[in-house]
Order: C-alpha cells, then structure tokens, then sequence
C-alpha cells in the first residue's frame, strides 16, 4: 500500500510539473528603445535618460540608443523604419520636425505622415554664450566685435540645420552682423569647443552651458524666451539686450508611423503620467525645462501649428540646406 501511495504521488507530482510547464508565463512589460539623434552627454541624452529612468515600471527593460549625427535625422530614419510595435519611440527636439521641412532641399521622412506623436515632453529656450576667447560681456559687445570683423569670429551649435543653428542665422539678420557658424554633432562637443577656446560663441539650449555660466568658465549674455531663465536669472533676455528677437523650443517623444490605438494609447499615457510625476518634474525645472507631458492630439497641433509659424522665417533667411 505504501509504494502504491508513492508512486500515485509521484504521478501527481509529475501531473502538477506538467501542468506548471504548460500554463502561461505571466506578462511582462515589452521593453522600449529610446533612440536619441545626439552624443551622450547633450539636453536630449539627459532627458531622454531621465524618461527612461521614470519609464522602467510601465517597461522593462529601456534602452536609451545614441545614434548621432545630420541634426538628429539618422535616428528619425531608424525610428521610422522600425515596426509599429510600441518597442521604439524617438525623443527629440522640435527642429526636425518643424524647422527641417523648411531649411532642407530634400528630407528623407515627413515629419507628418512617417511617425505617430506620443507627448510633448517640455518646452525650453536658448542661450546666446560667450566664451574664453570671446572679450564680450554683453549682447551689444557681441554685436560690436561681429560687425567689425565679419565672418571672422565664430559660433558652434549641436549641428547643421539643427534650432540653434537657425537661431543663430535669425540673430544675424536681427543686429546686422555676420559670424561664422561650426557645427558639431552635439552640443556636448560645442561646449568643449568653446571652453577650450576654439570657437567664440554658442547658441544652445540653456541647460547645456547653466553650469558652465555658473563656474565662470563661460557667460551666457542673453536668453532667447519672453521671460528670464530661472537657471540664470541674472541674465537678460534678447529684447532686454535691445534685440528684437524671441524664440523657443520643445522636446517629444514619437513613434514610427501606423501604431495601434492600443499601443500609442499605452505609451502617451505612461510618457504623461511620468512627465508629471513629482521627482521627474522637479529635475525637469532644475535643467531649465517647462514640464508638459501632453497628449498625442495636442503634440500634433502643436507640429502643426509650429510648422506653419517657422515657414517665413527661415524662407527670410534664406539658408537651404542639402
């Protein structure tokens, strides 16, 4: 009776083993790829890290892909190949997709049809630096020192094409100079460029040199936006420097074309809600940022109408890129 009890035992337990090996696995969140179209180290590395980080509950693993490199457009390319799956997104800033169909000859992607919005993440300005090889304490020095020797003294940006780039163009044409422009593939390269003293100018976003500024190894004359920088509040805006010049910018997250409601429903939700969490958005004030966390239909009438706003603007500059 004994064996005949352990061996019926063994059954069952050989019974519950298959039925074990047979039932499903629990779900688990299907990972994200975040591509980022500059170095490490720049604005959109550091946002797109701090996403990840605040993203990781809702899926595992995250991977944040530095594919640099044409202001940003081969990770557009790559994102747009990918299969609308809801496992790559793309975080960028707004240039590629509102200033880029203005300024290029010919683009690889539309802006518009090619991917899906998914949140506008923050909204920021620019800054208008000097560095060590510049004497300039002020914009009107700035000014001074470009309309005597055009051409001659040099500013780096993130990139050709890229929004400082075109802040720089715009800036030219408002105070009548002409510098020479050095793009880099990022801004963390700008700003070595320019400590270094091999450049003596920058126009990036503000995060990118606040700390810089702060250390006096380098000065931001002026910023960009209708309002001071709570990062620099010390310095003035373009207008308060008598330039008659305002701008600014923003951050989001998209996916390649055709993803399911289901999915895109998924992730504007889960980018939202991390954007308003209280520790990602306090960060986010801390590097300069105006947190929003929108939904997918309020990114793309914020495209849209920013498309239209940047289309006289860069037609009057002039400057088409190949």
């Amino acid at each position: 009776m004994q064996r005949r009890f352990l061996h019926l035992a063994a059954l069952g337990a050989l019974g519950l083993t298959a039925l074990w090996s047979h039932a499903p696995a629990l779900a688990q969140p299907a990972p994200l790829k975040i591509v980022v179209g500059f170095p490490p180290g720049g604005s959109a590395d550091t946002l797109a890290r701090i996403m990840g980080e605040a993203l990781a509950k809702d899926f595992h693993p995250i991977v944040v892909e530095n594919r640099p490199g044409a202001g940003g457009r081969i990770a557009l390319g790559q994102v747009k190949r990918a299969k609308p799956d809801g496992q790559t997104v793309v975080l960028l800033p707004s240039g590629p997709m509102v200033l880029f169909p203005h300024a290029y000859k010919k683009l690889d992607y539309d802006p518009v049809t090619d991917f899906t919005p998914i949140s506008l993440l923050a909204r920021f300005q620019f800054g208008v630096v000097a560095g060590p090889a510049s004497t300039s304490k002020t914009v009107q020095d700035m000014v001074q020192s470009a309309k005597a020797k055009p051409e001659v003294l040099s500013y780096g940006t993130p990139g050709l094409g890229t929004l400082p780039h075109f802040m720089g163009v715009l800036f030219e044409q408002k105070v009548g100079a002409k510098l020479n422009h050095v793009p880099f593939q990022g801004g963390g390269p700008a700003n070595a460029a320019l400590v270094g003293g091999h450049i003596q100018y920058k126009f990036d976003v503000v995060s990118e040199t606040a700390e810089l500024h702060r250390s006096g190894k380098v000065r931001i004359l002026a910023v960009t936006g209708a309002q001071r920088d709570p990062q620099v509040p010390a310095v003035p805006t373009l207008k308060e420097s008598g330039v008659d010049m305002e701008a600014t910018a923003w951050f989001a997250m998209y996916g390649p074309a055709g993803l399911p409601a289901d999915t895109l429903a998924k992730l504007e939700t889960a980018v939202a809600a991390a954007v308003k969490r209280p520790e990602v958005h306090a960060r986010l004030k801390e590097l300069g940022y105006e947190p929003v966390g929108s939904t997918s239909a309020e990114l793309a009438q914020t495209q849209r109408t920013d498309l239209q706003r940047w289309a006289a603007p860069i037609k009057a500059t002039g400057v088409q890129l190949d």
